[in-house]
């Protein structure tokens, strides 16, 4: 047994057998909980579905509910082992659906191989279900049960390994395609295997462009050809051809493409070297293809090379397919995945390969960069926005051919919607980043001016290609504009070719604004030669920027130490009257969020620093339309002892005088903050009820080392840190920060900008 092997069984055997659970999506902790779940209260959905049946999709789980369906007659790489030893394979199918597009599956596994009984298993489950997943069922078994269940049942009913390969090894075949200058119309194939996933794949080529009569399919015989009797069905029937040609090697002789579905070593290199120039080789067996991509490039310098595994580049990957078409099919409730659906699917692949990979996509796969071309024909398989173009696409087709039931009126909410699947931070950032939309559409479309001092930064580069193609900012870079345009050139960011960039000491204002620093810091000991000096800095000269109003807001950090990167910001543009500078990070659960509060800045703040903390961070709460509950942190509850908790004791009682109606309270420990339970059952004269979203620490310890634990061990979502209590929109990054986490910095750099250039005005 390999160690792969052993480390399987582990992992499918512990800490419990299995891969998947049933988990509960309400809670059911106390007895009004189980009168609702359960009797008496199940009644009413059970009535109102009585009424209009279409409401099962209001109020039960059907909607998001999909059944993968096998008599594990022909599992991959194992063939005929029967529905229990298949039964791993299809909740490790499960696991996809729900990582990939947020779809609970119940595996089924069928115990009988004749055709009827397979059938009635199952289109009597269609109350159940949004769709149904066939799988690992063998050839033409499963044509036939697939064709019977799309005319019985009015829900989605898709065999995967017929249509999943073909849609991702279609979107494959046009992009390799359009790079070798081939037509879909002229290119001869030879697709060798004829099961369920040839033949999808063949008939898939054919509606993209392929000509039939320019197709051989080969099987186990040799050519499928016209006249032969040995070894031929209906299905493969359809694919006979009028050709001379009776085994694989003859059949590639002048052909343009190889599509292997079939066994290892089916390919030698010796077959390559007849086919046509720059010959495309799908070799798609699993778990060894048909001829290794090395082998194959040795034959073939010019081969363009896919295969089923993800060690090799251009995986065909079924789950670059399914999660998203069945998630577009279920959200318009769809009575069936049809051939328009399928092929908005192919190009939406296509497609997506074409644009620039985010930086996140490279992070996943060990920082290796993709670009459109030979190597990358395809997405990467966890690249999440294959589910951002995929779903909608089908929910289009769905509606356009009239198989929807459910029409989605709002496509940038959907959208949304996708991308909130995606994780809760997905969620908060989109919602920041349509207030910025919303924001400019209210402000003439004028998108707030952010400073970079870091003009050379690949990953401030990066980020600001997403910055720019989401409207979030007009970027301005800091730097030699040789350099910064070179570096800008040599990463490909097109997006970027017109941002300004600018050489402090060059600059028409740098000898204002060395005038503005020292006029600003004569008495904090800076001379004008010295004053020059800081201004030649980029960090100095973009907090400048700011402070004379000519940016909105500025960003930096990426390759800083924070202390050396927030000393401009604070010299320079300053904090507001009564502000105290603190960092402020934002932690995201699935139904709320946290804010923790000074994460960076104060040592040991006072209890009046700590009062003006909450407050600023209040304000941050309230923006997003959420009422503040501040906790005012300590090692104790309510008791007020000497040292730290007289302080955050003080501190609550303050912020109690300034804005009397604000739920304050303190001191008080994270658990009885963060828990409603904890508070009311010990604590009920707290007027902190429902848990707190503002914690307040005692100190830069304590708030440093939550936030940066819970970033690495915790279940949820940590963004920033922020900066408060700064005059201007300024804000610092972690230098081991992430291009994401840049893009997310700036959405929010920008929406305070924002705020703040809207408060000024309406001072006058």
């Amino acid at each position: 047994m390999s160690t792969l092997d052993q480390e399987a069984l582990v992992y499918h055997q512990q800490p419990k057998p299995g891969k998947i659970e049933v988990i509960s999506s309400k809670p059911c902790m106390t007895e009004k909980d189980l009168a609702l779940a359960y009797s008496p209260g199940v009644a009413a959905p059970c009535k109102e579905i009585a009424k209009d049946p279409a409401k099962v999709y209001d109020y039960t789980a059907k909607g998001n509910l999909v059944a993968v369906i096998s008599n594990g007659t022909a599992v991959l790489g194992l063939g005929d082992i029967g529905p229990a030893a298949g039964k791993p394979v299809m909740e490790g199918k499960g696991i996809l659906f729900k990582q990939f597009a947020g779809i609970d599956v119940f595996d089924i596994e069928v115990a009988t191989k004749n055709v009827d009984e397979f059938c009635n298993a199952v289109r009597v489950l269609e109350p159940t279900f949004g769709g149904i997943n066939l799988e690992d069922i063998k050839a033409p078994e499963c044509f036939e049960i697939e064709e019977r269940l799309k005319k019985e049942m009015k829900i989605p009913v898709f065999h995967d390994d017929q249509h999943g390969t073909a849609i991702v090894s279609g979107a494959a075949l046009l992009n390799a395609c359009a790079i070798t200058n081939r037509k879909m119309s002229d290119v001869r194939i030879v697709v060798n295997g004829a099961g369920a996933s040839a033949n999808s794949c063949a008939k898939i080529f054919i509606a993209l462009g392929a000509r039939r009569e320019n197709i051989i399919m080969c099987d186990s015989q040799g050519v499928i050809y016209k006249g032969r009797t040995n070894g031929m069905n209906k299905y493969k029937e359809y694919f006979a051809s009028e050709t001379e040609a009776r085994s694989l090697t003859e059949a590639l002789k002048g052909a343009d493409v190889f599509v292997g579905l079939s066994v290892a070593g089916a390919l030698t290199p010796e077959m390559l070297k007849d086919m046509s120039k720059d010959p495309i080789i799908f070799a798609m067996a699993n778990p060894e293809p048909e001829i290794t991509p090395d082998k194959a490039r040795a034959a073939r310098p010019d081969a363009i090379i896919a295969t089923g595994r993800s060690d090799y580049p251009n995986q065909v990957n079924n789950v670059l397919g399914f999660p998203s078409i069945f998630r577009g099919a279920l959200d318009t409730r769809s009575t069936q995945i049809n051939e328009e659906m399928k092929l908005a699917a192919v190009h939406a692949l296509a497609k997506l390969a074409r644009e620039d990979v985010p930086e996140k996509v490279s992070a996943t796969y060990g920082g290796k960069a993709f670009k459109f071309g030979r190597e990358y024909l395809i997405p990467k398989p966890f690249d999440t926005r294959v589910l951002m173009w995929v779903a909608p696409a089908v929910a289009k087709a769905a509606i356009d051919t009239g198989v929807a039931t459910r029409k989605i009126e709002d496509w940038d909410s959907y959208r949304d919607t996708l991308e909130a699947l995606q994780g809760p931070s997905k969620v908060f950032i989109r919602s920041a980043i349509n207030r910025v939309h919303q924001n400019a559409e209210a402000n003439g479309g004028e998108l707030p001016k952010i400073v970079f001092p870091e003009g050379t930064s690949t990953k401030i580069l990066k980020a600001l290609a997403t910055l720019v193609d989401e409207r979030i900012c007009q970027p301005i870079l800091l730097g030699y504009p040789d350099r910064v345009k070179e570096k800008i050139n040599a990463l490909e960011i097109h997006a970027l070719k017109d941002v300004p960039v600018i050489h402090p000491s060059n600059h028409p204002a740098y000898a204002k604004y060395v005038e503005r620093l020292y006029s600003l810091r004569q008495r904090k000991g800076v001379s004008l030669r010295e004053a020059e000096r800081l201004m030649a800095d980029p960090n100095y000269f973009a907090a400048m920027m700011v402070h004379m109003g000519e940016a909105d807001g500025m960003v930096t950090g990426s390759s800083i130490n924070y202390a050396d990167a927030v000393r401009p910001i604070l010299q320079t543009i300053g904090v507001y009257q009564n502000g105290v500078p603190a960092g402020l990070n934002f932690i995201l659960l699935e139904d709320k969020f946290l804010v923790l509060a000074d994460t960076t800045v104060n040592f040991n703040p006072t209890a009046e620093q700590c009062a003006a903390i909450a407050l600023q961070a209040a304000k941050i709460v309230e923006y997003f339309g959420i009422e503040p509950r501040i906790s005012m942190l300590s090692y104790s509850n309510f008791t007020g002892a000497p040292g730290t908790p007289a302080k955050m004791k003080k501190a609550a009682e303050i912020v109690k005088s300034l804005r009397p109606n604000m739920i304050v309270d303190g001191d008080m420990q994270a658990d009885t903050a963060v828990n409603a339970e904890i508070m009311e059952r010990l604590f009920p004269f707290s007027n902190l009820k429902g848990g707190a979203n503002v914690l307040v620490f005692p100190n830069l310890e304590s708030a440093n080392i939550t936030y940066k634990l819970i970033q690495q061990i915790g279940k949820v979502e940590v963004i920033g840190p922020f900066l408060m209590g700064v005059r201007r929109s300024a804000n610092v990054l972690q230098r081991t920060t992430t291009v994401d986490g840049i893009v997310n910095s700036v959405v929010f750099t920008a929406l305070e900008a924002q705020f703040i250039k809207d408060v000024l005005k309406h001072r006058g």
